[in-house]
C-alpha cells in the first residue's frame, strides 16, 4: 500500500480529531508538526505562536513580566480555543501537560509524546536556547534531567510515545504516522 493511500485511510480513521504533540522543549514538536500535518492533509498550529500573537508579547516577555502562573492561564485559554477546532496538528508548549485542566482538551484529540533521548535534548537546547524562558542555560546538565523527571509522569498520559534518537523532523513524522494506527487497534 502506498504512503499516500495509508495517509488517506489514517485521515479517515482520525475523523478530524486533533493531534496534539507534547514533549520537552527541544523535542522537535514545532519542526515535526508541519510534516505530519501535510501527510494527513491537516492544518498545523504552533500554540506558542498563537499565544504570542494573542498577547502581542514573546513567551519570554510574558514569563519575565507576569510570571509562569500567568503564562499558564493564557496557555490554557488558547488551548481551549484550539480544542474547538478540528483536523489540526498542534505543537504544544512543553509545560502544557502540567495543568490538569488541559488534559480535558488534550484527551479530546490524540496526544503524541515526542520523547528524544536526554543527550539529544541537551544538544538541541545548547544550540537553541535563546527563546526558552524556563531554560537555565548555566546549569543545563543539572536542570534538564530534573525538569524531565518532573514532567515525565504527565507525558506518560499520552496516547502514543515516539522515542527519538537523532531522526530529523520528517523522519519523526513518519514514525508517528506508522504508529498512529496502533492506538485504534486496542
Amino acid at each position: 500500500m502506498s504512503d499516500s493511500l495509508k495517509s488517506a485511510l489514517l485521515k479517515k480513521t482520525l475523523r478530524g480529531r486533533i493531534i496534539f504533540l507534547v514533549g520537552m522543549m527541544g523535542s522537535g514538536k514545532s519542526l515535526t508538526g508541519p510534516y505530519l500535518a501535510k501527510a494527513l492533509d491537516y492544518s498545523f498550529i504552533d500554540q506558542d505562536n498563537l499565544i504570542e500573537e494573542a498577547t502581542q508579547s514573546s513567551i519570554r516577555e510574558i514569563f519575565n513580566k507576569d510570571g509562569e502562573t500567568a503564562f499558564r492561564v493564557i496557555e490554557t485559554k488558547v488551548l481551549k480555543e484550539i480544542g474547538q477546532l478540528h483536523s489540526l496538528v498542534v505543537a504544544t508548549g512543553g509545560g502544557v501537560v502540567t495543568q490538569p485542566e488541559n488534559w480535558g482538551v488534550l484527551h479530546q484529540g490524540i496526544v503524541v509524546w515526542i520523547n528524544p533521548t536526554l543527550d539529544c535534548l541537551l544538544h538541541r537546547l545548547t544550540v537553541d536556547s535563546d527563546h526558552r524562558p524556563l531554560l537555565d542555560k548555566e546549569n543545563l546538565n543539572a536542570f534538564l534531567p530534573d525538569l524531565l523527571k518532573e514532567r515525565e509522569v504527565f507525558y506518560k498520559e499520552s496516547d502514543l510515545e515516539i522515542s527519538v534518537q537523532q531522526e530529523n523532523p520528517e523522519e519523526v513524522s513518519k514514525k508517528i504516522l506508522a504508529k498512529l494506527p496502533t492506538i485504534f487497534n486496542n
